[in-house]
């Protein structure tokens, strides 16, 4: 049974998610400040955290930033009442999976639960033995069978969503996406809207796997357009 943390201040809409999660099926824990949300996720084990943005002791970004800094990569789902581009970008820029703006329809949250779900299970039934080997220049080296990357020998930690960005953009060197076709390819349909986050995520996916962020070599950009992997950067499949 899938199990789900939420991190939620209203009395209302915590009981509202809790029903409705259940009713789905899903084991449901919920945490009314952000303290004590944090405790939870970090002491058991969850398969999605529902996190509101603005909440005593804690707040939802300064959780979302503390998580994935202890390498907790449990998807985050994050719920706020802001709504500017800005909040948004953050708090997809601190890691976390999805962003929804209150107030939002329990139909549109419930699906978005699901696809979350879906893409994990697909993951998790994916074979693990002929996916090949990915390496570009010997410094980046990439397992999609284990979903293991390594940085010029160094293992480097992705999120679900960057490394999903990456085996993408690393099985296609040269194709140039636009942010348009990246959401639809990695998030899927129903996050139109949501194309700045992926310059949130390029950014991070470089700081983890460029020698210099501000001099990429193997994630680019073509202005105007979007982005594209080197397509000369030597790379070969093992």
């Amino acid at each position: 049974m899938r199990r789900v943390l939420v991190i939620e201040d209203e009395p209302d809409l915590a009981m509202l998610l809790e029903r409705n999660l259940r009713d789905a099926g899903y084991e449901v824990e919920i945490a009314g400040a952000g303290d004590r949300g944090l405790a939870a996720a970090r002491s058991r084990a969850f398969d999605l955290i529902l996190l509101d943005i603005m909440l005593p002791e804690m707040d939802g970004l300064e959780i979302c930033r503390r998580l994935r800094g202890e390498q907790v990569y449990t998807p985050i789902l994050v719920l706020s009442a802001k709504s500017s581009e800005i909040d948004r970008v953050l708090g997809l820029e601190l890691g976390a999976d999805d962003y929804l703006t209150k107030p939002f329809s329990i139909p549109e949250l419930m699906a978005r639960v699901k696809a979350i779900f879906r893409r994990i299970e697909a993951l998790a039934q994916a074979p693990r033995s002929p996916a090949p080997m990915l390496s570009h220049c010997k410094a980046l080296v990439i397992d999609p069978a284990a979903r293991l990357v390594t940085v010029r020998g160094r293992r480097v930690e992705l999120t679900h969503r960057e490394f999903d960005l990456l085996i993408h953009f690393a099985q296609n060197p040269g194709r140039v996406y636009t942010r348009a076709q990246l959401l639809d390819l990695i998030w899927g349909e129903g996050h139109e809207g949501y194309e700045h986050s992926i310059n949130c995520h390029i950014n991070r996916l470089r700081a983890k796997i460029e020698r210099d962020q501000a001099n990429p070599e193997l994630l680019l950009t073509v202005w105007g357009v979007g982005y594209k992997f080197a397509d000369d950067a030597g790379s070969h499949r093992g």
